[in-house]
């Protein structure tokens, strides 16, 4: 995908996660977050979003996301204080809109913190939004009892991410063999191989000798990879103990 069909993306991805919160309403708990409730949620992604703009639109500095005070010399319309409740929603939008605004201002060749590999910052930071935004707009909408689906190219690209890109960042994992998952989006073709060992996790396109395969849909296997939708129609072909080894095992790192 290209950098403005993610810009896209993190409009329309943050209007249905929008309506998934308000349909839902504050204080749904969300199964996706232990321990957070939907007031939760839009807190967190509009702080994420103030951060990631920060980085864009003053990417000389290094802005982490420790607490909203932490942005307010960044943003100091939108990072003084959290809402009420009424307004909190909308706050959020308001920092989405602040976010599309960063992306869309930014030059393509802007240099900036990244913690993912790809081919340039702005690149990074617009597919890291959309897809941020896109899983927890699953989580409002399973809290709220909704559903609406994900394009499939879209999705395939979130496998990409998490495979290729958040994967890899695991220095090592609590194995003494190696093993191989590949990963097959029927809709859109895709393949991926995943080699799990002691030392880490690494992917490349394409297929390969393996030990489990997942195959289903782009946005079934988006969600499941995520640890999110149990039901999600993914077929399981080959070792179960692999695939459950990445459910328990799997986690965002930030940092390597």
């Amino acid at each position: 995908m290209e950098i403005a069909e993610h810009i896209t993306a993190v409009g329309q991805e943050a209007s249905l996660f929008a309506e998934a919160a308000r349909a839902g309403g504050l204080d749904v708990e969300i199964a996706g977050c232990p321990g957070w409730d939907m007031r939760d949620l839009v807190r967190h992604l509009s702080e994420i979003h103030l951060w990631a703009a920060a980085h864009i639109a003053q990417p000389h500095e290094k802005p982490w996301v420790d607490d909203l005070a932490e942005l307010t010399e960044f943003w100091p319309d939108l990072a003084v204080f959290w809402p009420e409740d009424g307004d909190l929603i909308d706050h959020y939008l308001d920092t989405n809109a602040n976010l599309i605004g960063a992306l869309e201002a930014a030059p393509l060749d802007v240099e900036s913190f990244t913690f993912l590999p790809a081919p340039s910052p702005l690149a990074m930071w617009a597919r890291r939004q959309a897809h941020e935004i896109a899983v927890h707009r699953f989580d409002a909408e399973d809290a709220a009892g909704t559903t609406s689906s994900f394009d499939p190219a879209f999705a395939s690209d979130g496998v990409d991410e998490l495979l290729a890109a958040f994967a890899p960042r695991a220095s090592e994992l609590p194995r003494t063999t190696t093993q191989a998952i590949v990963v097959h989006a029927t809709d859109t073709d895709d393949r991926w191989h995943v080699t799990l060992s002691p030392e880490g996790i690494s992917t490349v396109r394409g297929d390969g000798p393996a030990d489990v395969t997942l195959t289903g849909h782009a946005s079934d296997l988006y969600l499941a990879l995520w640890n999110r939708n149990e039901n999600a129609d993914v077929t399981v072909t080959g070792d179960q103990e692999v695939f459950e080894f990445w459910h328990q095992n799997h986690r965002v790192r930030w940092s390597s």
